[in-house]
């Protein structure tokens, strides 16, 4: 099939090779574009078959247009690291005619897992994104963080893109604390944005009811009340921290600001 399968890591060594495999039931090409890992990611993608790049981060869409130039075929399938096809979206892919199809890219469903559970509430099933396209009609949106690919001219398929999203409680909240909150409070302090006393109470709180109550966390059971609380949790760090930067002045000088991302 002439479809270039695209992945951009950073210390994925865990993830790669499945990965890579996985591409491979459905693509002649698989790209990976590093981030100069510092695990032996790049050793093991090289061995599973796949092409890698190294380009350091700039940014989550801009990152992972770097691979579009290279890709020797017209269609792309962008996964992250730790994304799987379903066996029902190899069988869509498989039966599919690119030559002939007049949209420009397909929507998939994302399922999202904490181990092995499914879970999905709080907008986190069905999470259609566009992830197969083609590269001279479609790509990322230059974004440095939330990046997507525009929805024009694509088609929704009612198949499934497999997520290992954390492998347990215990990541849902690590993860956030140590990327999300900090970088979001980062990118809020360099857009000149503000914060109060009460900011970081006022936008957890939100969060967690917004995810709780109005986007079924309350139906989803444990998994549903500890999501919910992991995101207000996410949402409360990243206003705390902003307060900080304006606060204090120490800690805005103890941070590498030339490294946001």
């Amino acid at each position: 099939m002439r479809i270039t399968g695209v992945i951009t890591t950073l210390n994925e060594a865990d993830n790669i090779v499945a990965c890579i495999q996985s591409l491979q039931q459905v693509c002649d090409e698989v790209i990976v574009t590093d981030s100069y890992s510092q695990d032996n990611t790049v050793e093991l993608a090289r061995k599973a078959g796949a092409k890698v790049y190294l380009h350091e981060y700039i940014g989550d869409g801009l990152q992972k247009n770097l691979a579009l130039p290279y890709a020797k075929n017209r269609w792309v399938l962008s996964l992250d690291a730790d994304e799987r096809l379903s066996e029902e979206l190899i069988e869509e892919i498989r039966k599919t005619d690119f030559d002939s199809t007049n949209y420009h890219g397909f929507a998939l469903r994302r399922r999202n897992y904490i181990g092995t559970r499914w879970v999905k509430c709080c907008r986190w099933y069905p999470d259609y994104l566009v992830r197969l396209f083609r590269k001279d009609k479609l790509q990322f949106a230059e974004l440095k963080q939330h990046a997507y690919v525009p929805t024009t001219n694509t088609c929704r398929w009612k198949a499934d893109i497999l997520h290992y999203r954390y492998h347990n409680y215990d990541e849902l909240f690590s993860k956030p604390e140590r990327n999300y909150s900090t970088r979001g409070a980062k990118i809020l302090f360099l857009k000149g944005k503000k914060a109060c006393a009460l900011s970081p109470w006022l936008h957890g709180g939100a969060a967690f009811f917004v995810n709780y109550f109005l986007r079924g966390g309350i139906l989803g059971g444990a998994d549903g009340y500890v999501l919910s609380k992991a995101i207000a949790h996410n949402s409360f760090l990243k206003y705390a921290k902003l307060l900080e930067y304006q606060r204090d002045e120490s800690v805005r000088d103890s941070e590498d600001w030339t490294s946001v991302w």
